[in-house]
């Protein structure tokens, strides 16, 4: 049987050999990074937004914005985890998150339907964040990330859309 050539794509130095070269998995990292702080700014929104809601719609918004925040706390979970798949570190601070995010999470007391209209904003967010992360997996041929994005997108497109519908 003969030996497979080993080549700068299928060796790293930090000796992470899945297919994917070390400068390509660190720049796939930087934007699942990018991600993961989106997520986890949307989950602390989403949970402030659970805790303070008021109004005649507080039950049934109380329940929506329980189940996005608890499915968005997984997600935390499994895009930090791709990021140490790929030989980074997650960042794991209200700091770095908060350099990272592309926005910001209202600190003022709001009504129902401008919580709403800051979480379809912080939904739409993600999307754009994950779909800015595609073209760099698609072109190392990083399968599991374009998964874990098209996951995401499906998921953030669907809640922004059922939170929109509430706005109308």
């Amino acid at each position: 049987m003969a030996k497979k050539k080993i080549t700068a794509e299928t060796t790293a130095s930090d000796g992470i050999h899945i297919g994917i070269s070390e400068k390509d998995r660190l720049a796939i990292a930087e934007g699942l990074s990018r991600l993961l702080a989106d997520s986890y700014s949307l989950f602390l929104m989403t949970h402030n937004f659970h805790w303070n809601v008021t109004g005649p719609q507080f039950n049934s918004l109380h329940l929506m914005f329980e189940t996005q925040y608890t499915e968005l706390f997984a997600a935390v979970d499994e895009v930090a985890e791709r990021i140490r798949s790929l030989g980074a570190f997650a960042p794991a601070s209200f700091t770095r998150f908060s350099e990272l995010s592309s926005f910001t999470i209202p600190d003022e007391k709001l009504a129902a339907n401008d919580m709403i209209a800051h979480l379809v904003k912080g939904q739409e967010a993600v999307v754009r964040t994950a779909r800015g992360v595609f073209p760099v997996a698609e072109a190392a041929s990083d399968e599991p990330t374009l998964d874990l994005l098209t996951r995401r997108m499906e998921l953030h497109e669907k809640n922004a859309w059922m939170l929109r519908s509430l706005l109308a």
